[in-house]
């Protein structure tokens, strides 16, 4: 399993990048562990390492890390259900969480977003690659607009609370969905192109499929209503209270 990550050198002037950055790097393969935290400390980060979802979960419930790197298939608790718990806690919803699996089939990634996942790396892939979509999850900031509450007659989001409020309902919706949702709410009317709707939401290093949007838009249609988002064909999408 190690060989499918070949060990490089650090650009220079990246080594500072991650210093005092702490990163969980969950995997029930010991090799793939002692690689991975090899390469991410060179970065002059600070490693903890599970081998399954319920150490993971207790590792960062304790030390709160800055990302996480999680494994798919694993004992006692699978990378989904993790996810998904870690983002049901108030204590580690908010953490960096990226996927490092050698599943790479679209309705995989897809699944993987839905459960809250920031990212969906497929393996194999270079420590040098992979450092940088690291770093890139770091730097990304939160788009415009979603710092404070939005209020719309029918509609409201809480991004501190992660909440959906829909005629007096709150409503739960996995990550990107609520991000996805936030971000067409944020300017009523205005056209979000899907360039601009995948760097916003997904970040620019992240590589996913052309239907992810799609599948995204028709999910939130089933769940607020499909008057409100509407398609601009060949353009992207726009919310209209």
């Amino acid at each position: 399993m190690a060989a499918k990550l070949h060990s490089s050198s650090n650009p220079d002037g990246e080594e500072l990048m991650l210093a005092n950055k702490k990163i969980l790097v969950v995997d029930d393969e010991k090799d793939i562990l002692e690689f991975l935290s090899y390469n991410i400390k060179k970065e002059g980060a600070k490693v903890y390492t599970a081998s399954n979802g319920l150490a993971a979960i207790d590792i960062a419930r304790k030390k709160k890390p800055d990302l996480i790197l999680l494994d798919v298939m694993m004992p006692e608790m699978d990378g989904m259900e993790t996810c998904l718990q870690l983002r049901e806690n108030i204590e580690t919803r908010d953490i960096i969480i990226a996927f490092l699996s050698a599943r790479s089939e679209d309705y995989s990634q897809i699944a993987g977003f839905d459960a809250g996942a920031d990212d969906y790396i497929s393996k194999p892939i270079k420590p040098r690659v992979l450092l940088s979509r690291i770093k890139a999850l770091l730097r990304r900031k939160n788009f415009a607009g979603m710092d404070q509450p939005v209020e719309l007659k029918s509609l409201s989001i809480d991004r501190d609370r992660y909440l959906v409020i829909k005629d007096g309902q709150e409503m739960s919706l996995p990550k990107k969905e609520f991000e996805l949702l936030a971000l067409l709410i944020s300017m009523p009317g205005k056209v979000f192109t899907r360039d601009h709707i995948l760097s916003s939401v997904w970040g620019d290093d992240v590589v996913v499929g052309d239907r992810t949007i799609d599948v995204h838009i028709r999910k939130l249609r089933e769940k607020i209503g499909s008057p409100h988002i509407k398609t601009i064909k060949g353009v992207g999408y726009k919310f209209e209270e």
